[in-house]
């Protein structure tokens, strides 16, 4: 494996993956995008234009299929969780070799799915913050400045994990290797989920629930932070809450987004993770409760 040539496939080039996707072409590595056929068709047509105050306006070329049919080093997942079993079908176990599998999901409960479906050391657990959307296939569209992901190597394919880290530092992300994943998977989601709930809860920006919706802010982070604790990491509420407060103020989130264009929503992945992990530590969450069962009963009926 080349350290400044590295052979990635990216698995649903929506907003995340289509961003990943493009700017490691753009740093020199072979990309192949994973897909549906409509949207696998458009991007080997068009290719891939991002749209990105911090990393420029620029269109790049990249390989795409329907189905893993080639060697790669690694296979970035970063669809949908309400996807997920749906796409793994075109990455099938046979066809991954010694690719390490780099799952960018919300929430905790997918890297456990993946490690039964891919042998459990080929599974490298990662985190990205950014706002990004997908204006349409082939688009991508960053919302906001800050770009950061994190990644937590199994034991075995450390050095793999820092070749990958060194890829994605070169296209311009800011990168970690991170040691605990279970902390990693927490300190995004500490943050996440209020934001998540909040902001599709309320319909509205960062900025409105932040100062509208404070009380509720500040009890999903007090509570998502105990749960946290429960599960082994350390989780700081205030340092949580100043990160919402420095968040920029027309910032939404991609759940939010969803609901305002009628698709599935990732509440089971974001709230229901935290709810399930609660009950079994028993933790009293009865703010994410309540969020969490008024937005299953709004997408019931679809309003």
């Amino acid at each position: 494996m080349a350290a400044q040539h590295l052979r990635v496939a990216v698995l649903g080039p929506g907003a995340v993956g289509g961003l990943l996707a493009a700017l490691l072409a753009r740093a020199g590595n072979s990309v192949v995008v994973l897909a549906g056929e409509s949207t696998a068709q458009a991007i080997d047509e068009r290719g891939i234009r991002v749209e990105s105050g911090r990393f420029g306006d620029f269109e790049v070329r990249v390989d795409s299929a329907v189905r893993l049919q080639r060697d790669v080093d690694f296979c970035l997942v970063t669809v949908k969780a309400t996807q997920l079993d749906e796409a793994l079908e075109r990455v099938p176990a046979d066809a991954l070799g010694k690719a390490l599998v780099v799952p960018f999901l919300n929430g905790i409960d997918h890297v456990e799915h993946l490690r039964r479906t891919y042998p459990s050391s080929d599974v490298a657990p990662a985190t990205m913050r950014v706002e990004v959307a997908r204006i349409e296939p082939g688009l991508i569209r960053q919302l906001s400045p800050f770009a950061a992901i994190d990644i937590a190597p199994p034991a075995s394919r450390q050095r793999e994990v820092e070749v990958l880290a060194a890829q994605l530092t070169a296209a311009g992300f800011d990168v970690r290797v991170r040691e605990d994943e279970t902390a990693m998977l927490w300190d995004k989601l500490a943050l996440l989920a209020p934001l998540a709930l909040l902001t599709t809860h309320a319909r509205a920006n960062v900025g409105e629930i932040r100062t509208r919706r404070r009380d509720d802010a500040i009890a999903l982070i007090t509570e998502i932070a105990s749960v946290a604790r429960a599960e082994g990491a350390t989780a700081d509420s205030e340092a949580t809450l100043r990160l919402l407060d420095a968040a920029p103020p027309a910032m939404e989130t991609s759940m939010q987004r969803d609901q305002a264009a009628g698709l599935p929503l990732e509440l089971d992945a974001i709230g229901g993770s935290v709810l399930r992990r609660a009950a079994r530590a028993g933790v009293a969450v009865p703010v994410t409760a309540r969020l969490v069962e008024e937005l299953r009963e709004r997408s019931s009926r679809r309003v």
